[in-house]
């Protein structure tokens, strides 16, 4: 196993947990998680890179390491932290960035708003979410003011092996050596004895934003970057989360260099399923891009 590092980073107020594999000085490769989820989360892909990599992956805020912030959290402040990490890290130089769900999607829209920050863009199952509709603001704002006065919490494990029990439940393609390895990063002690999801539960509260996938597309429509979307093909997530395929095939238009790789044998987490593959793909995407 590829052995990682941490260290932790002032950004924005909070304390920043940054996972780091290869050596400072090699070609640096940023790596952005998805919704609950941590930067280790990527050790079985970096295990397969070949070139000498400087992978630097972040824990977004209020998850893994990273400090919580508050009793909401709003998808801008992603892109703000991202900002500060790339200057953090990369100085002013265009860095190129692979994102997981979430992470992808917070990279799209990036790449978008700083176009000539972004050398090269892999986006793992990240499609954006659903279309809102204006009539739907004033009940979403009061669900997230009844929640707000509500405690939220995660289910709870006895210990890591349960959590990793639960991992392979919900994911049948992930090994019994790749689910504990994820159930020591994703979990943490309870405080009581047990174990619990590594994460703000302020993470579940309902988000009172609206989101408006004419302002994604209208960042997309402005990426410079080449970019990789690497898709199951075997996945009905993005139909279930209620965006069609006429949406689906727009937005994939908005990109000016775009491509797209449909992965088999893999479900949504595909970097847990195909990491060889996955590892492969960013390398021989990442590689055809250098200038």
């Amino acid at each position: 196993m590829t052995p990682s590092r941490s260290r932790f980073l002032s950004v924005r107020g909070l304390r920043y947990h940054l996972r780091e594999w290869g050596e400072p000085g090699a070609p640096v490769v940023f790596m952005l998680h998805g919704w609950m989820d941590v930067s280790a989360s990527f050790q079985f892909v970096v295990d397969h890179l070949q070139c000498g990599w400087h992978v630097i992956a972040p824990d977004w805020r209020g998850f893994g390491q990273t400090e919580w912030r508050g009793d909401a959290y709003w998808f801008p402040d992603y892109l703000a932290d991202l900002d500060f990490i790339l200057n953090a890290c990369a100085g002013d130089a265009p860095v190129r960035l692979v994102g997981h769900s979430l992470g992808g999607n917070v990279a799209c829209q990036y790449a978008g708003v700083r176009p000539a920050r972004v050398a090269a863009l892999v986006a793992l199952d990240a499609f954006g979410l659903a279309d809102s509709e204006p009539e739907q603001s004033p009940l979403r704002l009061e669900k997230w003011l009844r929640d707000l006065s509500s405690d939220v919490g995660f289910r709870g494990y006895p210990d890591r092996a349960a959590l990793a029990a639960r991992l392979q439940g919900d994911n049948l393609r992930l090994t019994p050596e790749r689910a504990a390895f994820l159930a020591e990063h994703l979990g943490e002690p309870d405080g009581q004895g047990g174990i619990r999801m590594a994460g703000d539960p302020a993470h579940r509260r309902v988000n009172p934003v609206l989101y408006r996938r004419a302002e994604l597309m209208a960042a997309w429509q402005r990426v410079a970057a080449p970019v990789l979307w690497v898709s199951p093909v075997a996945s009905d997530l993005r139909k279930r989360m209620g965006i069609p395929d006429e949406a689906h095939e727009a937005a994939k238009a908005c990109f000016r260099d775009f491509r797209e790789i449909l992965l088999p044998d893999c479900g949504h987490n595909l970097h847990h399923d195909q990491p060889g593959e996955v590892a492969r793909i960013i390398e021989t995407f990442l590689l055809s891009k250098e200038s």
